[in-house]
């Protein structure tokens, strides 16, 4: 090879090098830039009023979860909501408030439904609880845990399926969020995630159904948030 075609190569090298760094610089700025815009409300009298107890869904009782399981966000302005996850407890609705109470436990779920229907709140909607096991699903996503056991679909009462219904359909009317698989769906289904539930036994048709019909009612309950601040779950 002669010494043009060395100079040649050499050249183009150095252009590959200095487009390859400019595209780096745009990437980290658009980064930075996306950044800036996720985390803008931290600054002094940015952020949402915070009341202590306060609720989303007006039908929810509070039951703080551990600060450890969970980050404080300003959602839907800073990361769009556009699922609802369904979880099962693999336990107790005691046993999931306790946990979740847990710093240890390094998850929560934002609310958490009982066999007679009673919902708990632990996380507030513009925070980002760690419930998906998937950084962006817990970003973009509402958890909602479900006392029982994945193997007995005698834990996943009518009471349950009705009032986990009417909380996916308030949530899905304020987000605008469609009633359907791909937008709300089971934990399983998180990309990455090792957990089954909500199991062979969650009847989704029925669930769908239920979601459907209450939106058509247009309950809009969770639009007077705090209702119910500082209650104590039952």
């Amino acid at each position: 090879m002669g010494d043009g075609d060395h100079t040649a190569r050499r050249n183009v090298g150095r252009r590959a090098v200095l487009i390859g760094g400019t595209v780096a610089v745009a990437a980290a700025g658009l980064a930075a830039h996306d950044q800036l815009e996720r985390w803008w409300w931290r600054l002094p009298g940015q952020e949402k009023p915070r009341r202590p107890g306060e609720v989303d869904y007006r039908e929810a009782q509070w039951s703080a979860a551990s600060g450890a399981n969970w980050r404080r966000a300003d959602r839907p302005d800073d990361y769009v909501i556009d699922r609802v996850v369904i979880h099962v407890v693999q336990g107790s609705y005691a046993t999931a408030l306790r946990v979740f109470r847990n710093p240890a436990h390094g998850a929560a779920s934002h609310y958490v439904v009982r066999k007679d229907g009673h919902v708990a709140q632990t996380v507030r909607e513009l925070d980002v609880a760690f419930h998906a096991g998937n950084r962006e699903y817990n970003e973009r996503s509402i958890g909602i845990e479900h006392e029982g056991f994945v193997d007995r679909p005698q834990d996943f009462t009518a009471a349950m399926y009705q009032s986990s219904a009417e909380l996916t359909a308030d949530i899905c009317a304020r987000y605008g969020i469609p009633a359907d698989r791909t937008h709300i769906i089971g934990h399983i289904e998180v990309p990455g995630a090792d957990h089954t539930d909500p199991g062979p036994y969650w009847d989704w048709d029925r669930y769908l159904d239920l979601v459907k019909q209450a939106l058509s009612r247009n309950p809009g309950k969770g639009k007077d948030p705090g209702k119910d601040a500082g209650k104590a779950p039952a």
